[in-house]
């Protein structure tokens, strides 16, 4: 039996500065939760996300808080009786009925205590005290040896999530509270301590074998039966007296394997384990287990050393994203929302998703939800972009919450990769560490041996690389382009986009731009006035080092200087597509040698300029169409190749792709001024390269013309020359605006050349979602937009310049 004890839960401050209306309150708490959201929820602050209240808060990780609760147990015949806790943040001190229970320091891992022999039928006290997890990492930074890190905080001293202590995309909020759920549970005899389903296929045959651990009340217990229910096919085995572990093979004839979405379905088994005495069930497990087998190609050939998923036996090009926590406050992301991200995920034609290392392993619902859309789980261990003590208490910690990660995450099918770590590797290597260092440790022992041990040990069907980037080989630069993973970041910090065709990489793991988030979602978190780029509002909500020097430095290449917000939101919001796109695009053209692009990042946890495709709001940005269109199955791009233009037709669908492309340079009036047409016929997951005959590439005015490749709806643009010195006419066209049921359709004729448009409906009305975005219409060419939204709008505010939107515009304010 389970008994969660959720309810009547109060928050007060035992240590730490804190402000007169906290000091001394007992304030309504909310488990799942932490100390924020029940400050919050009490209007005892204002809402971190907003304006500059980030700074405002900062006191409350600084405090100790203490929680309480009292409830009521039954008489009970059960032997046992534990207290589980899934999740403390972080430094914790438990007490029950005045007696101390245990203290625990690991946000990451859960927590089992016998208490039979504290508990009351009445009035039990439960108190859990968690000390200040800034004041914690900055007393075992001391006791451990300081180390490097990257950001304010020495973060990687304490296990808790380490984009809480503020990244350059995050605020500074150190959380603290109950974060998963806490229940009593009662038992007897014996209880199912681990269920881990492996999966193997051979030919048409599915192989689950299931380790089963059992915890029983005694040594010398009777036999116990285990049964295994596999999709109707149950299977019984016996577990002798003094046996505490068993090994349940199931086979499944005629199995469906489970593949990641575009390479075919994702059927999912239910698997149920019943534990059982001669007097009936003790205890029962349930979850889905999909069959496929993984592998990850890193055999060197003549190119470096490859970096290639393999499901099913089929390469896979790793179409992917990387995830951060959806939220600084993790228990608000519900089922419905991770269902949501995942979901716009997919809908850009991302296939993988890469869980980085310096959030948390998310709860069951987000694994639950890939296996079901078919999105591979690239799934990082928790240790990002600093050094990592591999003495105790911290090595214990990082094996238990290692071993409990793998054993939670193994039955999902769509889990398909372990990473040690991100950048930590990288980083010992060329982030100058060594030299404070010393002869410290620094994490390499979990990357090359205890985390490793742990996967071959617990989840050996799945492969492990020790980092992120790593070049397979601990004697070389751990980012080098030709060998593993890279993430490319000189390019953002550095240098203009076009620099992405200098790296043709084997697997790009993290590359990206920056942009600002929707125009309603940024105004709904601040309200600086002016409302400017470098307002204080805006600056708090920009985290990256020089983040809008660099913004405006990428800009001034491609478009004129913005002249005012809005055009800045605008011009850097496309600038941000824009880059994305050409590094996507330019990377998947190397398929086969390149066989990854997982851009950083999808998602952001608060309203901020960031990298990020969706916003903190959860709305989709221009970057998510045009990482949409450049994740395409089907893809046209048009790239240089030996000093020559090609046509690259890049076919990553089920069917061979056969029709007719036509390449040809118009003017900017959309005269054809000279053609070609080339066959298509590329293979599944195939590609073909075509150059384009010189007639066709040379253009006779560089800036009042433009290549445009076709096949069908898909298309291709070259532009010779930026938009800054392009003749780009004012946007010219007409429009036509229907209201249907779920909100309106906007027809856009051209009359000129309009180059990447796009429906801003969130400024007139902030759920608006719009099917397309970034749409380049030649003279006479029509697209309809379709928008959903609640709110009844008017033609004139769907038409505003504000809302439709073009880099047309951006030339004509700036000649202005």
């Amino acid at each position: 039996m389970r008994v969660a004890l959720h309810d009547s839960w109060t928050v007060r401050a035992v240590g730490g500065e804190v402000p007169d209306a906290v000091a001394g309150a007992k304030i309504a708490a909310t488990v799942p939760g932490c100390v924020h959201l029940d400050l919050l929820a009490a209007g005892l602050i204002a809402d971190p996300y907003l304006d500059q209240n980030e700074l405002a808060v900062a006191w409350v990780g600084r405090v100790d808080w203490r929680y309480e609760t009292t409830f009521d147990w039954p008489d009970n015949d059960d032997d046992h009786i534990d207290l589980v806790a899934s999740g403390l943040d972080t430094v914790a001190t438990i007490e029950l009925n005045g007696s101390i229970v245990a203290w625990t320091e690991n946000m990451h891992r859960s927590y089992r205590f016998p208490v039979a022999g504290l508990l009351k039928r009445s009035a039990n006290e439960l108190a859990i005290t968690f000390a200040s997890a800034l004041n914690a990492a900055e007393q075992a930074s001391e006791k451990l040896g300081p180390r490097p890190h990257v950001n304010a905080h020495p973060y990687n001293a304490i296990r808790k999530m380490a984009c809480n202590f503020g990244w350059d995309w995050g605020p500074d909020l150190v959380t603290a509270g109950i974060w998963r759920g806490l229940y009593l549970q009662t038992w007897g005899t014996a209880r199912l301590a681990a269920v881990r389903p492996l999966v193997y296929v051979d030919g048409a045959t599915g192989l689950l074998r299931m380790h089963i651990d059992v915890e029983r009340a005694s040594e010398n217990g009777q036999p116990l039966v285990v049964e295994v229910d596999v999709a109707g096919t149950r299977t019984e085995a016996i577990l002798p007296g003094t046996g505490s572990s068993v090994v349940v093979e199931v086979s499944v004839d005629d199995v469906a394997l489970w593949w990641p979405h575009g390479y075919g379905a994702q059927p999912l088994y239910p698997v149920a384990v019943t534990l059982c005495d001669p007097g009936g069930q003790l205890d029962c497990w349930d979850a889905r287990v999909g069959f496929r087998t993984l592998a990850l190609d890193a055999t060197p050939d003549e190119h470096g050393t490859p970096f290639t998923l393999m499901v099913n036996g089929t390469p896979v090009f790793a179409r992917g994203v990387n995830w951060i926590p959806d939220d600084c406050f993790p228990s608000r992301v519900t089922r419905e929302r991770y269902a949501e991200r995942l979901t716009q995920a997919k809908d850009a034609n991302v296939n993988l998703v890469r869980v980085w290392g310096g959030g948390i392993y998310e709860n069951d619902a987000f694994y639950d939800i890939c296996d079901e859309l078919g999105l591979l789980v690239w799934q990082d261990f928790l240790f990002a972009c600093a050094a990592y003590a591999e003495e105790e208490p911290l090595r214990s910690e990082v094996e238990a919450e290692a071993r409990e990660a793998v054993t939670r995450l193994c039955p999902h099918p769509s889990l398909v990769l372990w990473n040690g770590c991100n950048e930590n590797i990288w980083g010992h290597a060329d982030w100058g560490w060594q030299d404070s260092l010393g002869d410290r440790t620094w994490g390499w022992g979990y990357y090359s041996d205890l985390l490793p041990s742990i996967v071959a040990e617990l989840d050996p069907t799945r492969p492990y690389s020790p980092g992120s980037p790593y070049s397979m080989s601990p004697d070389r630069c751990p980012n080098d382009p030709a060998h593993g993973t890279t993430h490319i970041w000189g390019v953002w910090n550095e240098r203009d986009f076009t620099g992405y065709r200098d790296y043709v990489p084997r697997f790009a793991a993290e590359f990206g731009f920056q942009g600002p988030p929707t125009w309603a979602t940024l105004t709904r978190a601040i309200h600086d006035r002016p409302l400017t780029p470098d307002a204080p509002g805006m600056l708090l909500h920009q985290k990256a080092d020089d983040g809008n020097g660099k913004l405006a430095r990428a800009l001034a290449k491609h478009l004129p200087a913005p002249q005012n917000f809005d055009d800045w939101q605008w011009a850097t919001s496309l600038n941000q597509a824009r880059a994305v796109a050409y590094g996507v695009e330019h990377f998947r053209s190397w398929a086969p040698v390149c066989m990854g692009t997982v851009m950083w990042q999808l998602n952001d946890c608060w309203p901020v300029t960031s990298w990020a495709a969706i916003d903190g709001d959860g709305r989709r940005k221009p970057l998510w169409y045009a990482l949409r269109r450049s994740y395409a199955d089907r893809l046209l791009t048009l790239q240089p190749r030996d000093g020559e233009l090609s046509l690259v037709v890049l076919n990553d669908s089920a069917h061979r792709w056969s029709t007719t492309a036509v390449v040809s340079r118009r003017a900017f009036d959309g005269t054809v001024l000279a053609s070609t047409r080339v066959p298509i016929d590329v293979e599944s997951r195939g590609k073909r390269t075509v150059r384009i005959p010189d007639h066709v590439v040379t253009a006779g005015d560089p800036t009042r013309e433009l290549l445009l490749a076709g096949a069908g709806s898909r298309r291709a643009w070259w532009p010779f020359v930026e938009d800054l010195a392009a003749a780009l006419p004012a946007a010219e066209f007409d429009t036509h605006v229907t209201q249907f049921d779920r909100g309106y359709c906007v027809t856009v004729t051209a009359r000129t050349l309009v180059r990447d448009l796009a429906l801003l409906a969130d400024r007139v009305a902030p759920d608006a979602v719009v099917d397309d975005m970034l749409v380049t219409l030649l003279p006479g060419e029509s697209v309809t937009f379709e928008t959903r939204t609640a709110a009844e709008l008017t033609h004139e505010q769907l038409v505003d310049p504000l809302v439709l939107r073009s880099a047309n515009q951006l030339l004509t304010t700036a000649d202005q």
